[in-house]
């Protein structure tokens, strides 16, 4: 069976569009093939890193990289699916052959305030989101 690509897309794919991917690649391995990327690539968030450590997934050594850049290279995507609020998903550029385009607004784990531990607990909150998300939206698809 033919793997169907998905890209995942926020602002700096540096949390959500990371986790995304990571939660697709996981639990949806066996059918999908997740890439994620940004539209200003920034720095992986060190508080993602340490919530995805804690539920046994280890993204330290990815790198953010440019939805634009993917986008010249010709990459298809089956789905693309954005992470950020709509305004910032619609500066998105549309990826010739994608089945579907979607949007799932997830709040920016850069911009929550307080300690280590607030930031720790709100990322864990928006981590756990996600990851419920990505199991619905695999166990809808038909494909």
């Amino acid at each position: 069976m033919n793997k169907s690509k998905v890209l995942f897309v926020c602002i700096h794919n540096s949390a959500r569009s990371q986790m995304a991917e990571a939660y697709l690649n996981k639990f949806g391995g066996d059918r999908f093939i997740a890439e994620s990327a940004g539209l200003e690539p920034g720095i992986i968030n060190p508080v993602v890193v340490d919530v995805m450590k804690e539920d046994g997934i280890d993204i330290s050594q990815n790198k953010a990289k440019g939805v634009f850049d993917l986008f010249k290279n010709g990459n298809l995507y089956s789905y693309v699916i954005t992470v950020c609020d709509k305004e910032a998903a619609e500066r998105c550029p549309i990826f010739p052959g994608a089945r579907q385009e979607i949007n799932w607004s997830f709040k920016d784990p850069s911009g929550i305030q307080g300690s280590y531990d607030d930031k720790l607990a709100a990322t864990r909150i928006i981590r756990d989101e996600i990851k419920n998300t990505i199991i619905k939206w695999i166990n809808e698809q038909t494909d």
